[in-house]
């Protein structure tokens, strides 16, 4: 996950490259900083979420039977988490990992 420093950083960038929209009032400016932020923060996550459903899949199609076992348990853990964190929400993350488990005891 990055840091929060690495998030700062991000955003500063992005502001002095001109990358948000101008703001007419001081809260409307505050709110596209915080919007900045938090899409960094979202992609990180997403991008997580798609690399840990890759590597169950990529196991069911190698048939390799203990390696998507392993791999599904970190995906789980790894969709519940992000259910905590309001990335997903509890149907969407309870709908992937029912359809992976279902793909890992097909093997």
């Amino acid at each position: 996950m990055l840091s929060h420093f690495e998030v700062k950083c991000r955003t500063k960038l992005k502001l002095k490259r001109g990358l948000t929209n101008m703001a007419n009032h001081k809260q409307a400016a505050k709110r596209a900083r915080q919007t900045i932020v938090k899409t960094e923060r979202n992609r990180f996550y997403k991008t997580r979420i798609k690399n840990v459903t890759k590597a169950v899949l990529a196991a069911v199609e190698a048939g390799d039977k203990e390696k998507a076992v392993e791999a599904m348990t970190k995906a789980n853990a790894y969709l519940h988490h992000c259910v905590s964190k309001n990335i997903l929400k509890k149907g969407n993350a309870a709908r992937k990992v029912s359809r992976l488990q279902l793909k890992v005891n097909a093997i």
